[in-house]
């Protein structure tokens, strides 16, 4: 057995309900016990009365799901015209104790911006650099939910597709090793968009900070952890 969060828009106020869901776990790496594991898990979700469920990683069966992924969802900047993926912005933001941001890891593919050795021997994470703008470790998920829903508004196919769905997992992320998570974050832009308050939260990472403020006061993530993305 495993356990995997099911993340569920707020439609009366700016958040998402995490839900664990206890479910049969197959083990190895092949994508069809991947494959497995998620019908496992949406199974449980079925019969919790979530019809529209959608796995978001490089695991999913469903296009969207697969293109949804940190991995391969791209943001391109305004300012600077460049384009990378999620995952490589927030590995290549990350500030040190002992160094980063590491810029140069903007132009590599998100596996060797997440594998770069550098991530592991600069000390302790303290904080976050994107372009300038500086970040916080604390609220916890703030800097990775603030350029991931960037990037999803920004590409206006996935995120006219995503409202389709009601609740979101991401087989990939286990609670008690990682903190950030794609399938969280395209939950509060939902959350955010149904609540007609995205285009003000999206204004600056300030704004973001003031929409999301009670929803981060209440998230509970292990603060033990690293900040990662499984």
């Amino acid at each position: 057995m495993a356990v995997r969060p099911l993340f569920i828009p707020n439609e009366e106020f700016v958040g998402v309900t995490e839900k664990l869901i206890d479910f049969q776990w197959f083990p190895g790496l092949s994508a069809s016990q991947k494959k497995r594991s998620i019908e496992a898990l949406h199974s449980v979700v079925h019969k919790l009365g979530y019809k529209r469920v959608l796995e978001i990683s490089s695991k999913s069966e469903i296009e969207l799901g697969v293109n949804l992924s940190a991995f391969n969802l791209k943001i391109k900047t305004r300012k600077y015209g460049k384009e990378f993926t999620v995952e490589t912005a927030f590995q290549g933001s990350k500030v040190f104790e002992r160094g980063g941001p590491y810029k140069d890891l903007f132009g590599l593919d998100s596996r060797a911006a997440k594998k770069d050795i550098r991530l592991k021997e600069s000390g302790n994470l303290v904080g976050f650099e994107f372009f300038g703008k500086k970040f916080p470790l604390i609220p916890r998920t703030y800097f990775y939910d603030w350029i991931y829903i960037n990037a999803l508004h920004r590409n206006v196919s996935l995120s006219d597709e995503v409202k389709s769905y009601q609740c979101f997992t991401d087989i990939e992320f286990n609670p008690k090793k990682s903190i950030n998570c794609q399938a969280h974050a395209v939950a509060l832009y939902l959350s955010l968009f149904n609540l007609e308050l995205l285009e003000g939260a999206l204004e600056s990472p300030e704004s973001f900070l003031r929409f999301t403020k009670e929803h981060y006061d209440n998230q509970r993530r292990n603060i033990g952890v690293q900040d990662s993305l499984v």
